[in-house]
């Protein structure tokens, strides 16, 4: 894997979608019944509730980190031929706030590429966390994402990650942006959510953007499905506005993506931009629409010139 560091220079509810979004509206309940669908996807989001565990910082395991990053260094450089840029943007101590786009669906291979190249970077001992969809945290066999410092989606995580000092990484697309079509690959989409400037200006941390390309070509993604998640519930009882439906290996034809994908051997690169202070860009009372408008506009340019730069998908 390449790395290239350049100095240039709420309500409570937890929303378990790697993405820090304020549920300001109210949705009307959706009426699951008291049929046997209904009943069964009550029980199913009862599992996968408990099978979330509490936010706890400690399970993050520096020696367990240490010991995976060989093997974690032959998958993004000779499968996904991970190149990270700019990682000397990202301040060197102290709370910061990284706001990504992401693609690929559930098991998002721009996570792991950055991953690596932030312990590689940095060391693994400076504390690095990253918000996670529930159900990815309640996935049998990813309960090793945990040691990595990964955590379920929520306003009360973050801050919790913030205030402990750690670098803390954030998907405001959540799974709104992971599943969209694959021609919107060249697209971030954070479908308006303002959560992450908010934590910012609450814990005065730094926002640094990190824009990746080619997760959204490790499958093709047909669509995100938003109206069967409806119509089957899934909004309310799972909190899955998404219920996504893609051509991927092994399944062929794949819903859902809840147990994964063997992800297509696409490039990824991941480029981290210059920190922005909002209240030295914004001044003291920043509006919050306008640093969301800023941060979104220099993101979009800088994956429309990461996009000018591929020649093919997936080869890049």
């Amino acid at each position: 894997m390449s790395a290239t560091a350049t100095r240039n220079g709420h309500s409570a509810n937890p929303v378990g979608d790697g993405s820090l979004r304020r549920d300001d509206e109210d949705d009307p309940e959706t009426d699951s019944g008291g049929s046997l669908p209904g009943r069964l996807l009550r029980a199913l989001a009862g599992q996968i509730s408990s099978r979330v565990p509490p936010a706890d910082l400690d399970e993050r395991d520096p020696d367990y980190i240490r010991e995976s990053l060989p093997g974690l260094w032959l998958l993004s450089s000779l499968y996904f031929r991970g190149e990270v840029r700019g990682l000397g943007n990202i301040p060197e101590e102290g709370p910061v706030l990284l706001v990504g786009n992401h693609s690929g669906g559930n098991l998002t291979p721009d996570t792991t590429v950055l991953t690596l190249a932030f312990h590689a970077y940095f060391g693994v001992e400076r504390p690095f966390y990253q918000l996670a969809h529930n159900l990815v945290l309640s996935m049998p066999g990813l309960s090793f994402l945990r040691k990595f410092g990964t955590v379920a989606a929520s306003p009360a995580n973050a801050e919790k990650a913030l205030r402990s000092g750690a670098a803390l990484l954030v998907y405001p697309g959540g799974d709104y942006e992971v599943h969209r079509p694959s021609w919107h690959s060249h697209r971030v989409e954070f479908a308006g959510r303002r959560g992450f400037i908010r934590l910012a200006l609450e814990h005065d941390v730094p926002i640094v953007p990190v824009v990746s390309i080619g997760g959204q070509e490790t499958a093709l993604f047909l669509s995100r499905g938003e109206t069967l998640s409806r119509l089957l519930g899934l909004d309310r009882l799972l909190r899955l506005k998404v219920l996504p439906i893609s051509i991927a290996a092994p399944w062929g034809l794949n819903i859902g993506d809840f147990l994964g994908h063997i992800p297509l051997p696409a490039k990824i690169t991941v480029e981290a931009l210059p920190a922005i202070r909002l209240r030295d860009e914004f001044g003291p009372e920043p509006d919050v629409d306008e640093a969301y408008e800023h941060v979104l506009r220099l993101m979009q340019e800088t994956l429309d010139a990461l996009a000018a730069e591929r020649r093919l998908p997936i080869i890049g």
